[in-house]
């Protein structure tokens, strides 16, 4: 059932054009993240060329006044490419351009990121940081209702179903999210509140930028089948799961311990509102820790930390932070666990490099 009128327009109209033929030019969608810290826009550029890196992308710029990153009396903002991907809406030779954005005075805006995660990175790369993201959503519609729910009510108590799988982990493979889309879309939508993908492994800082293009992907699959796809951490209160970001980590056994010395530095650092949206989700209950406590078990999904049962008895191998929320930075979370387990910071702020 459609959820807006979008959704019943013809898709074959659309697809007449985008078989137009482009010539020898090449269509590049920048894409940033805007002020919020959790909204992503995004407009194209022509090029003569084919770029095969991200070094061939030329710079750029845009009105940070309409993304809440600027004043109107001085507004130009700088998209510097990061990182590219092959775009699987536009087809080849056309590219996703993932951009980082500096102010007018070449200094990073406040809700970059990526610049100080990559200086992390880089100061660790003999380390070989290995991460995997757990990106949880709730898809709604239109009206804000989570899709397939009665529209004047709500399905039956959470648990009484099992909720079907979305997909495996696509990892490297972006595109495959329009697949794992219509998956979701062929489910039960009554079943469960919250659906998942997984990205990874990815080594350093490509683990922030394969999720937020990852992330991109899924909204802008969205808006062909009329339905919104939310990261808030809890789109429905009262008894019901929330939606979290959970981050695997290959890290050594002692690291357990070097987290909990920092848990409240690391739940600043999971959601964008330095732990206030996370508060709302993180209550000790709905296979969440509470937000007051650090704990670690195995095979504990009510713990700050999972360890996996095979990990527990090798001893070695990866952990899952179960804090991080579904609208996190991942570029915040990774740099956090590097400072913590692989520079051995100490206390509530991160050290000055």
């Amino acid at each position: 059932m459609a959820t807006s009128a979008s959704a019943t327009l013809s898709k074959a109209v659309k697809q007449q054009y985008m078989n137009l033929p482009q010539g020898d030019k090449v269509q590049a969608m920048y894409i940033w993240i805007d002020g919020t810290g959790e909204g992503l826009r995004c407009k194209t550029r022509t090029l003569d060329y084919e770029p095969k890196s991200v070094e061939d992308l030329p710079e750029w710029n845009f009105d940070g006044s309409s993304t809440y990153q600027a004043e109107g009396s001085n507004s130009d903002m700088y998209l510097i490419p990061a990182a590219m991907f092959r775009d699987p809406f536009r087809k080849d030779p056309n590219k996703l351009v993932l951009c980082e954005v500096l102010k007018y005075n070449g200094k990073p805006t406040e809700t970059n990121l990526r610049i100080t995660c990559k200086k992390m990175m880089e100061m660790v790369k003999d380390q070989h940081p290995w991460f995997g993201m757990e990106q949880e959503y709730t898809i709604l519609g239109t009206d804000g209702h989570p899709f397939g729910w009665p529209s004047n009510g709500f399905p039956g108590p959470q648990g009484e179903r099992t909720p079907a799988p979305l997909a495996p982990s696509f990892g490297e493979r972006r595109a495959n999210v329009l697949s794992l889309f219509r998956t979701v879309l062929l489910c039960d939508g009554e079943s469960v509140l919250q659906w998942e993908f997984q990205v990874g492994p990815c080594e350093g800082i490509s683990m922030g930028d394969h999720l937020w293009v990852a992330r991109f992907l899924l909204h802008r699959v969205c808006e062909d089948f009329g339905v919104v796809a939310s990261f808030d951490p809890k789109p429905i209160s009262g008894n019901w799961n929330g939606a979290g970001c959970h981050t695997n980590f290959i890290s050594a056994c002692d690291s357990i311990e070097k987290l909990g010395k920092r848990h409240s530095y690391h739940i600043r650092a999971y959601d964008p509102k330095g732990g206030l949206d996370n508060a709302r989700r993180l209550t000790g209950r709905h296979e969440t820790s509470n937000i007051n406590e650090f704990s670690a078990g195995v095979a504990n999904r009510g713990a700050s930390i999972r360890i996996p049962r095979t990990v527990g008895q090798e001893k070695k191998g990866y952990f899952e932070d179960r804090r991080p929320s579904a609208n996190c930075d991942p570029y915040g979370v990774t740099e956090a666990l590097v400072r913590t387990c692989l520079l051995n910071e100490e206390g509530d702020e991160p050290a000055d490099y």
